[in-house]
């Protein structure tokens, strides 16, 4: 299986545009080591040449124009996103499929309730209609293995997660369990499985198995501590109520993977508060001593290499 990073960062990306945190701040002066990054997206290939894009970040054009497997060779116009996986309703998450309009029609799986979310308070299965037949929507049902159009040997499966809905959403802080999933995927072929869950506010007995069994996770690593936006001045959310499993709390994200088995253990959708972006940060160094990564725009996962 290949996979590859699209865009490591949260909503916003790194540095947001309007942020002068210190991390955001010293990428912009160079007094911190760190890399820019865009809004969390990736994508999964089961032949390095066609790909399944899971979700669709607001940077999604700048994202493509940097990553050459999605040049489709020998077309006019077109790529080598042959699908479309929607984990959430976000707008950090969907916001790409309006740049991809002149592509249009794309084949688009994602939950119910995430397909009312995006045919109501953020209608874009409803605008893109007027673009050459818009997203050709295909409905997942939480906990059914299902494959897409492309690359038939990986198969999906949508794990509800506790999370939250969006600020646009009438489900907002009662969210229904189709509005996050994390994507089990597993290469049929040869067995690899990646989990990918760039929102995860805690684990809970549906979730639990499925981390425990991947070969590799891409997790979300969105906080250090969960008053981080407080204590940053940046914000009064905390990343409970923001729907992600803070870093360094006593039960939190480092904990619960320190207790499982997966050969690769990789942090993705980071905020622009998040101290690991400094790699020189002692909160940086002590992820690396655990043996956890943190993702990058571009970072290339090839399970076959890493699993030997």
């Amino acid at each position: 299986m290949f996979i590859k990073v699209l865009g490591s960062a949260a909503g916003g990306g790194f540095p947001q545009w309007n942020c002068n945190c210190a991390n955001c701040s010293g990428l912009r002066n160079g007094t911190i080591q760190a890399q820019a990054r865009t809004q969390s997206s990736i994508i999964v290939s089961d032949n390095g040449e066609d790909w399944v894009l899971c979700n669709a970040s607001p940077d999604i054009s700048q994202q493509i124009a940097h990553t050459p497997e999605l040049n489709k060779k020998g077309v006019l116009r077109g790529t080598a996103i042959g699908s479309i996986i929607l984990t959430d309703s976000q707008i950090d998450h969907t916001t790409g499929l309006l740049s991809l309009r002149e592509g249009c029609p794309h084949q688009v799986w994602c939950t119910p309730e995430v397909h009312a979310d995006l045919t109501s308070g953020f209608p874009i299965f409803t605008m893109l209609q007027h673009w050459n037949g818009g997203l050709q929507h295909h409905g997942l049902t939480p906990l059914e293995p299902f494959r897409v159009d492309v690359c038939r040997n990986l198969q999906f499966t949508a794990i509800p997660i506790l999370s939250n809905a969006p600020p646009y959403s009438p489900y907002r802080d009662r969210p229904l369990p189709g509005h996050n999933v994390a994507l089990f995927i597993e290469n049929t072929a040869n067995g690899q499985t990646l989990l990918y869950a760039p929102g995860l506010g805690e684990p809970d007995a549906v979730i639990m198995p499925w981390l425990e069994k991947a070969d590799c996770l891409l997790i979300d690593g969105t906080v250090w501590q969960d008053d981080e936006l407080l204590a940053t001045g940046v914000g009064k959310n905390t990343g409970k109520a923001m729907g992600h499993l803070a870093l360094a709390e006593e039960h939190g994200l480092m904990a619960l993977l320190a207790s499982l088995p997966a050969k690769r253990k990789i942090l993705i959708h980071i905020n622009n508060t998040n101290p690991i972006l400094n790699e020189q940060s002692p909160q940086r160094q002590y992820l690396t001593q655990q043996g956890i990564e943190v993702s990058w725009d571009g970072m290339a996962i090839h399970l076959q290499e890493s699993a030997s």
